[in-house]
């Protein structure tokens, strides 16, 4: 299934240079541009405040946008560059590249998985250590995946899950070219206890065996 991509809502802003974009912001917008596509550039400006929910939303340059502008058709794009105000660090400008459906783009797919009632270790009290949630993949900007999938069936206590392990879907990519642990199954915290005890037992016998002082042999004098 495709991932959804999200609506960013701007509006065509009128005039261009210093000036413009300074009445912009104090009218509660962020300036930006938007450019590529083989059309020309379009000043546009984007609501402060839904920008900066967004900023904070996180990944934000890593996100595939529906950018609708009342004019003009819906046009996907993602962001090349965030302009911020260097003491309070807050966004000044922005840079919105257009994309063709057939564009290979950079972005985190969520991991999802599935299976949790088949898995092995998990009757036996382990949990699943989720070491990437999301995953950078490279996939063309017509058919984003929604998320990847990880199958627990017969996973147990010790198992270490690699991107090389998940089916991807066609076309999509890992941008690291190695075999990255995704998740693994630890064992119950009481179990780690447990073998912590016997081991700590079992030095304390070897100490105590070692010290212990030699009885005398049948014939000693006293």
């Amino acid at each position: 299934m495709a991932k959804e991509i999200p609506d960013l809502q701007a509006e065509v802003r009128t005039g261009t240079g210093k000036g413009a974009a300074r009445q912009a912001r104090r009218e509660g917008y962020v300036p930006g541009i938007v450019y590529g596509g083989g059309t020309d550039p379009v000043p546009i400006n984007v609501d402060y405040h839904a920008l900066l929910k967004r900023l904070k939303h996180g990944q934000f340059l890593q996100t595939l946008f529906n950018l609708k502008v009342d004019g003009h058709d819906d046009v996907r794009v993602i962001c090349r560059g965030v302009q911020r105000d260097v003491v309070k660090d807050l966004p000044t400008h922005l840079d919105l590249m257009r994309l063709k459906r057939t564009s290979r783009i950079k972005l985190f797919i969520p991991v999802e998985f599935i299976n949790h009632d088949k898995a092995l270790g998990f009757r036996k009290g382990g949990t699943l250590v989720a070491v990437r949630p999301e995953v950078e993949l490279e996939v063309t900007a017509s058919d984003i995946p929604e998320h990847i999938t990880v199958d627990l069936t017969d996973r147990d206590i010790g198992d270490v899950i690699h991107i090389n392990d998940i089916d991807l879907p066609a076309g999509a990519k890992p941008t690291i070219h190695r075999n990255f642990v995704i998740a693994n199954i630890a064992a119950p915290s009481g179990l780690l206890s447990e073998d912590e005890e016997e081991a700590e037992e079992a030095e304390e016998g070897v100490v105590d065996e070692a010290e212990a002082p030699a009885e005398a042999e049948e014939g000693d004098e006293e």
